[in-house]
C-alpha cells in the first residue's frame, strides 16, 4: 500500500459523517487544490442500513432518496393512527445508493484517494497525524483531521449505556400486501419481554417492504431471537404467510449521555462527534447539520471552533429519558405512545429534530407521566 506524504484534509472512516462533509466540500469547489484521503477498512459496496428521516424541503441528498410517505403510523395497543406530517415529508435513504452516489462524484476528483485500511491507531497533535494503517505507521503533518470512529470511552458510575440494536428483512410477497401511502415509523404491538422493542415497515411497493426489528435495550440478543421476532410480527401482524427475504441488514447504534467532544484526537463527526440523538437513535439529518456548519467555516476559512453547540436542554431531556428507560422506571412503549398521543406529530418531529420552540417542549414535557420524569430529571441535574 502506497500512500503520498501529504494531504491537506484526512477522513478516518467513509460512512455518512465523512461522506456528507466531503461532499459538500466538492460541492464547494473551492477545495480542488487540496489533497484529501478517505479511509476505511470496508469497500462500501454493500446495502448494510437504511436511513429513516422527516425533512420540510429537498435535502442535500434528496436526489437518491428511495421513497418518501407524507403520512406515518403509530401503533400500540391502545392507540393507533395514520398521521398526516406536512409540511414534513419521511424519506427513506439506502445504504448502497449512498454509497454509490458520494464514490461516484469522490471519482471525478483526482485529489481525492481512498484507501481501504484497518485503522489500529492513530493520534493526532497540532495537525501532525501518526496513524497505523495495516499495521504499518505513517505520518502526516499540516493536515486537518476528521475522524467518524467511535470508541467508547465512558467511565463512571453515571454514564449510561443503551444500545439501539436492530434486524431488518426486506420481503417480498406473492401478492398485494402493503400500503404504499404511508410507512409504518412505530408499531409497539409487539411483546416487549426484551425491553422497550417495536417494528417499522417501510413500504417500496404493493409487493416488497422492509420490516426492522428495533430496540432499545442493554444488551444484543441472540441471533435467532431477532428472527423469531420478524417471522411472528409478519405472520400475526402483517398477515402474511408467504414471502422472500432478498436483503437482510442488522445495525447497532450506541444511547448513551456520555459527552462527546467535537474536538478530540482530531475533529470527530457522526457517532463519535455526538451526532446520534442519544434518547432516539437518529443520526442522519444530525449529521447533515453538523457537515453543513462545518463546510461553511472551512469555505469562510473560520476556525471549526466558532460552530455552535446544540442547545444544552436538549442533552438533559435525552439522558433524563435515558435514566428512565435504563432503570426501567417506565416502558419505552408508555412513553412514546403518550407522546405521539397528546401532542400533534409535527411537534414531536420538530423535538426529535432539536429544532422544538420552548413551548413545544413544555407541551410535550406536560403530557408525559409526571412524577418518574420530574425524579429522574432531578437525578441528571
Amino acid at each position: 500500500m502506497t500512500i503520498r506524504s501529504h494531504f491537506d484534509f484526512i477522513f478516518l472512516g467513509a460512512g455518512c459523517a465523512s461522506l456528507s462533509l466531503l461532499l459538500r466540500l466538492i460541492r464547494s469547489e473551492k477545495f480542488g487544490d487540496k489533497k484529501i484521503l478517505l479511509i476505511d477498512k470496508d469497500a462500501k459496496k454493500s446495502n448494510d442500513r437504511t436511513w429513516c428521516f422527516w425533512e420540510k424541503e429537498n435535502g442535500f441528498f434528496d436526489e437518491i432518496v428511495f421513497r418518501k410517505w407524507n403520512t406515518i403510523s403509530f401503533l400500540s395497543d391502545d392507540y393507533n393512527a395514520d398521521m398526516k406530517i406536512a409540511p414534513y415529508q419521511y424519506k427513506m435513504i439506502r445504504g448502497i445508493d449512498f454509497y454509490e452516489y458520494c464514490f461516484k462524484e469522490i471519482s471525478k476528483h483526482r485529489n481525492i484517494e481512498f484507501v481501504q485500511a484497518n485503522i489500529d491507531e492513530w493520534d493526532y497533535q497540532e495537525k501532525l497525524l501518526s496513524i497505523k494503517l495495516n499495521d504499518a505507521e505513517y505520518r502526516f503533518d499540516n493536515t486537518i483531521l476528521f475522524s467518524s470512529i467511535y470508541k467508547d470511552n465512558s467511565k463512571g458510575k453515571k454514564v449510561i449505556k443503551l444500545l439501539q440494536h436492530f434486524k431488518g428483512w426486506i420481503i417480498e410477497t406473492q401478492k398485494s400486501s402493503f400500503d404504499t401511502q404511508k410507512a409504518t415509523m412505530m408499531d409497539f404491538r409487539i411483546n416487549q419481554n426484551n425491553g422497550t422493542s417495536f417494528v417499522y415497515v417501510l413500504p417500496f411497493d404493493e409487493k416488497t417492504a422492509l420490516v426492522e426489528y428495533t430496540l432499545f435495550t442493554k444488551q444484543l440478543l441472540e441471533p435467532e431471537e431477532y428472527d423469531e421476532q420478524l417471522k411472528n410480527y409478519i405472520k400475526s401482524f402483517l398477515g402474511i404467510e408467504h414471502y422472500k427475504v432478498s436483503e437482510i441488514e442488522f445495525g447497532v447504534i450506541p444511547m448513551t449521555n456520555e459527552k462527546f467532544s467535537f474536538e478530540s484526537n482530531g475533529w470527530n463527526i457522526g457517532t463519535a462527534g455526538g451526532q446520534t440523538k442519544a434518547s432516539s437513535g437518529y443520526t442522519f439529518q444530525f449529521i447533515q447539520k453538523k457537515s453543513q456548519q462545518i463546510a461553511d467555516c472551512l469555505i469562510a476559512g473560520k476556525s471549526l471552533k466558532q460552530i455552535p453547540q446544540s442547545p444544552r436542554r436538549f442533552n438533559f431531556y435525552d439522558n433524563t429519558l435515558l435514566e428512565i428507560l435504563y432503570h426501567n422506571k417506565l416502558p419505552g412503549k408508555q412513553i412514546f405512545t403518550t407522546m405521539f398521543k397528546k401532542n400533534k406529530p409535527q411537534q414531536v418531529l420538530r423535538f426529535l429534530d432539536n429544532e422544538s420552540s420552548v413551548k413545544d417542549e413544555l407541551k410535550i414535557i406536560s403530557s408525559l407521566p409526571t412524577w418518574p420524569f420530574l425524579k429522574a430529571a432531578i437525578k441528571q441535574l
